[in-house]
């Protein structure tokens, strides 16, 4: 398997989130000096405590995905490991942030760190926890939020210059765009998610999965060529 990997995106993301964590830590002990040394400057020092919190929140997000190790793209790409010569594997290369591209179609693969039980009922997703999951929410990650709208933006991007580029033949035979929502953290676990609007997984089950919904899709050498030209033309 053949892995491009955007490495000038993510150590520009990484950076941002150091930077952002480092900015956060001092903002924040300004704000508490202030608490106790100068109790008159209410404002300034609520105003120094909101904009601390704030860049916490901006270096964990960036700091889950593109520093803090395991990194996402190292995740998903060991997980892949062994899907063969013909599949090329996109990080930060293309309309989508992970994108697997093969014999068996499109891939666009869609990673999720949380950890917790996690559910998809009555087109929710709920992410539950106790008490240990609102420490994790505040200080070290953000909440599930909707991947359905993630995996739906990029599954149309990618579409979107598929079918700008290609021929209608060949547009035609790669469809459809298979998505894959993908839970990384070994303290994820899916309880309830047979009703996703996608197939959701654990790393560890990526590859099976892949195989699985590559089953009745069988793309040439020379189709996969301009469908990699049409999503990665420098690459």
């Amino acid at each position: 398997m053949r892995v491009i990997t955007n490495e000038k995106f993510i150590a520009r993301n990484a950076k941002i989130g150091r930077y952002a964590s480092m900015s956060a830590i001092i903002i924040l002990g300004a704000g508490v000096y202030l608490t106790f040394a100068r109790p008159d400057l209410v404002t300034l020092t609520f105003a120094l405590l909101i904009a601390g919190f704030v860049l916490s929140q901006v270096g964990i997000y960036f700091g889950n995905r593109w520093a803090k190790p395991p990194r996402l793209d190292i995740q998903i790409t060991k997980a892949l490991k062994g899907l063969g010569r013909d599949y090329t594997l996109y990080h930060y290369s293309t309309p989508a942030s992970h994108l697997l591209v093969g014999p068996g179609g499109v891939f666009v693969i869609v990673p999720r760190f949380q950890r917790g039980n996690i559910t998809y009922r009555k087109g929710k997703w709920r992410q539950h926890g106790g008490l240990m999951l609102w420490y994790w929410r505040i200080f070290a990650q953000e909440g599930i939020g909707r991947p359905d709208l993630e995996i739906q933006a990029e599954t149309e991007a990618v579409d979107k210059a598929l079918r700008q580029a290609l021929t209608d033949e060949d547009y035609e035979a790669l469809q459809p765009i298979k998505p894959i929502l993908v839970f990384t953290s070994p303290r994820a676990v899916l309880e309830d998610v047979a009703e996703a609007p996608v197939p959701t997984v654990k790393i560890e089950d990526l590859k099976a999965t892949v195989k699985r919904l590559a089953k009745g899709t069988r793309l040439t050498a020379e189709q996969l060529k301009r469908i990699r030209s049409a999503l990665a033309p420098e690459a």
